[in-house]
């Protein structure tokens, strides 16, 4: 097998030229590393990616804990995020602590031991905040509150809310039910911000008359309890006019409608809060709250990124990000916009 002191030899030059030449590290004259670079292509010869990483301090793999991925919300951000690490030339691995035995721990072992170069969190955890600021290595959290020093990427959910509002406020809803997960989350300082658009729904219906009920179904990864939800709403307040919740939610209470002979929107409205590609394949387009994909992957790669800078290692370049992108600290949290998307569910 050739290795770099047989790229030495033959370009004529040091091992440690050559191993600043394969490891982009340090300053080689351009006459050197023409040699190096045609002596390496002579000889066939391939860097070791491991053995690189090792030299680097990097392994070139963020870790991604997602709740589930059976859910179109954390299915459809995983396939973003994979994506926009791709073009960092980055790995992703991925751990759904809901479909798997094993929870966050295992990923938190690994890169305590530098088996992989940080952590986007994005599902449910039980640790207190002192646990994730205990483990100084680079962790970025997605719509969960971890503890101060870590940085934070969500969705503007009260703007969601004001939104959701405003529709309904001007369409005349008259009895609205909200679909979330447990009510308990929503206790004083939770750690998920997700519950901001339910309770910004709830005060500026409040505030504008409007009857609004909030109803449980249990935790994002369970989607059964969450389909069957939708369909008990009907038996449970047979005065509804408008059903808000995830795009699952809001699909299963459209079939659901359509099944009873209820008419949409003349007589139910549907909103759903997320607009993944199901809002569009429900039967009718559903009007929805879209959480922007792209925009959150590339804010959570570009967190990532600076984490990683700080932890000492070197910030990974992508093609759509200039210098300044990772040379600057982004603020702890970073709030990205959410839109209204008009569809065929509401008035």
């Amino acid at each position: 097998m050739v290795g770099m002191r047989d790229v030495a030899k033959a370009a004529g030059v040091s091992l440690s030229t050559v191993s600043l030449v394969v490891n982009n590290t340090g300053y080689v004259s351009a006459d050197m590393r023409a040699k190096v670079e045609s002596a390496m292509r002579q000889l066939n010869y391939i860097p070791n990616e491991l053995a690189r990483n090792l030299y680097r301090n990097r392994t070139n793999t963020i870790g991604v804990i997602m709740p589930t991925i059976a859910h179109p919300f954390f299915s459809t951000l995983t396939a973003h995020l994979q994506r926009e690490f791709a073009a960092r030339d980055l790995k992703t691995l991925l751990c759904s602590t809901a479909d798997t035995d094993k929870g966050e721990s295992e990923y938190i072992d690994m890169l305590q031991r530098h088996m992989m170069d940080g952590i986007i969190m994005a599902a449910h955890t039980e640790h207190p905040a002192d646990y994730w600021t205990s483990i100084h290595r680079p962790i970025v959290a997605f719509d969960r509150t971890l503890g101060e020093g870590v940085p934070v990427v969500r969705s503007d959910h009260e703007q969601g809310g004001r939104l959701i509002a405003r529709q309904l406020i001007d369409s005349g809803a008259r009895h609205v039910v909200l679909v979330g997960g447990p009510r308990s989350q929503f206790a004083e300082g939770t750690t998920f911000p997700t519950i901001r658009y339910h309770l910004t729904v709830e005060r500026l219906l409040a505030e504008a008359g409007i009857a609004c009920d909030y109803v449980e179904a249990g935790t994002v990864a369970d989607i059964a309890a969450h389909e069957a939800t939708a369909c008990a709403i009907f038996e449970q307040y047979p005065d509804v006019d408008a059903i808000v919740g995830s795009d699952v939610v809001a699909s299963v209470a459209l079939q659901e409608a359509s099944r009873r002979g209820i008419e949409v929107p003349a007589d139910l409205q549907v909103i759903a809060y997320d607009g993944t590609l199901m809002a569009e394949t429900a039967g009718k387009r559903l009007t929805a709250i879209r959480q922007d994909f792209p925009a959150i992957a590339a804010a959570l790669a570009v967190r990532m990124d600076s984490q990683i800078a700080a932890d000492g290692g070197p910030a990974s370049p992508s093609k759509n990000d200039s210098a300044s992108d990772v040379d600057t600290q982004p603020t702890p949290e970073e709030v990205i916009p959410v839109a209204l998307i008009p569809g065929e569910t509401t008035r």
